[in-house]
């Protein structure tokens, strides 16, 4: 009599395919679902920027070299394009093809995340092969294996500011690690901050996407294109380039609001606004800084205004920044430094090398640093943030120094094109909404909170705004040792068009 021969299990080749695709989420997007079938019916597979997505990382995995190194992707688009379907599949194939895997998705609101993300992403695990293998509900995605309940699984978590400690167990040590972020731009910004202390398991697969509508000009997730693009991939995806989406829609979109408008930029094209609402400089004047080029003579005649804003915490920097006219240029960015002598001594340097005509110091800080600027004997200038503004549009000084630096910026003010952060300082600050119309800058505290760095550069090049400066009288020796008196009392410069 024969031995009984195993029955073929079903399951069997799809923990084959499944092992096979372990490093390569494309191939798994491609096979683990019936394309052109039933719900997916004239649909032959994913649309090409979700499998770049998936591409990016099977190229990721593929490496030794990287392939437990963090993975950050940003993904910025107009509307429709797929984002949640590209969670489904993203996260079936970590659930799939890692045994214990760990997944968790968040999104800006908890309607969004009940009504929309979780709805669609289990549908997505409905219609794959691996459907039957796990419990699928609202709140969360589990491994039907009784024994792996608990490790093998993806949580649904709603995430505020309040409520990190959702994050506290994010670990998965020596498997995978997938987070998800749903309409990024609306997320507090102290989820991003903890988020990163899921990135420190070694040996680990980790991977973080982050979706959204690039709604807003500042905070973390537009931070992620800008001043933390090295460590994320960035991708703009324009919803008139993805199949499936109403294109006659977007046209009327293009013809009411204009190509270049910010709401068609976020709408449609996948791109950040020029400004914010509440944002102070905008985008486009802080571009155009950047981009042009004096010649010298189109500023030399101009008073030399030398801005020194004091470091406020250890994380600070002391930033010394140099204006003549449209000119501007850094002298110094030095870590915090208690020793008032020693950065008065720097200051009465900078102000004898490049002979200025002024030197004004944050008050706020910097009240040792002129104490000691006195005992040199120089006539340096403190300047109160908080003072009373000559201009009674303005709450206070700060506030009217950045408004007249704003002004400075649309009339021909330039900016050195390397220094990305005056530039992001320029962009970052805020407006706060007051009932009395009076233009309120919001605290570097505030900033912090959005996770903005303080201001620094930006306040010691709006400090050069601070009062009127007269070019001073110099002492110009002749050829025959007669001392000669020059210079131009005249030429003042408070309003940025004087010079």
């Amino acid at each position: 009599m024969k031995p009984a021969q195993r029955r073929a299990d079903p399951n069997d080749a799809i923990i084959e395919l499944a092992a096979s695709c372990r490093f390569d989420p494309d191939r798994w997007a491609h096979l683990a679902w019936d394309w052109g079938v039933g719900e997916l019916e004239g649909i032959d597979g994913p649309r090409e920027w979700q499998s770049d997505i998936n591409r990016v990382i099977r190229d990721h995995l593929a490496n030794p070299e990287t392939r437990f190194e963090p993975l950050q992707i940003a993904v910025a688009s107009g509307h429709g394009i797929g984002k949640s379907a590209q969670m489904g599949m993203l996260s079936n194939w970590a659930m799939s093809c890692f045994a214990n895997a760990k997944v968790v998705i968040t999104a800006n609101t908890e309607t969004q995340l009940r009504t929309k993300t979780s709805p669609e992403v289990g549908q997505w695990f409905r219609r794959s092969l691996t459907g039957h293998w796990f419990g699928i509900n609202s709140q969360s995605i589990k491994s039907r294996d009784v024994a792996a309940v608990e490790t093998w699984r993806m949580d649904f978590v709603t995430w505020s500011e309040h409520n990190t400690e959702a994050f506290a167990g994010l670990h998965n040590k020596g498997r995978i690690i997938l987070l998800l972020f749903d309409e990024a731009s609306g997320i507090a910004p102290k989820v991003w901050e903890v988020a990163e202390g899921a990135m420190t398991d070694e040996n680990t697969v980790i991977i973080w996407v982050a979706f959204g509508n690039p709604t807003q000009n500042s905070g973390r997730f537009r931070e992620c294109f800008r001043r933390f693009r090295d460590f994320w991939v960035t991708r703009n995806i324009d919803s008139r380039t993805v199949p499936g989406t109403n294109k006659r829609y977007f046209e009327r979109l293009r013809k009411q609001y204009g190509e270049d408008s910010d709401v068609f930029k976020y709408r449609v094209r996948g791109l950040f606004p020029e400004q914010s609402a509440m944002q102070f400089i905008s985008s486009a004047d802080a571009d155009k800084a950047r981009d042009r080029h004096l010649r010298k003579e189109q500023y030399s005649f101009a008073p030399v205004i030398i801005g020194v804003d004091p470091a406020w915490t250890g994380d600070d920097k002391l930033e010394i920044y140099l204006r003549q006219g449209l000119y501007s240029r850094s002298l110094a960015s030095l870590p915090r430094n208690d020793n008032d002598i020693q950065v008065a001594n720097l200051i009465a340097r900078l102000e004898d090398e490049h002979q200025a005509d002024a030197v004004f110091i944050d008050a706020g800080y910097g009240t040792g640093i002129y104490s000691a600027g006195q005992v040199l004997g120089r006539a340096w200038r403190l300047i109160w943030f908080s003072g009373n503004p000559i201009d009674p549009g303005y709450l206070n000084k700060r506030a009217e120094m950045w408004g007249t630096m704003k002004f400075w910026l649309k009339q021909g003010g330039t900016i050195d094109p390397k220094d990305t952060e005056l530039y992001d300082d320029l962009v970052g600050p805020e407006t706060v909404p007051r009932t009395d119309g009076k233009v309120q800058l919001e605290s570097k505290k505030d900033m912090k909170g959005r996770l903005l760095p303080s201001p620094n550069k930006g306040d010691a090049l709006a400090l050069t705004f601070a009062e009127p400066v007269a070019k001073k009288q110099r002492a110009i020796t002749a050829a025959d040792g007669r001392i000669i008196h020059g210079g131009n009392m005249a030429q003042t410069d408070y309003d940025p068009l004087a010079g």
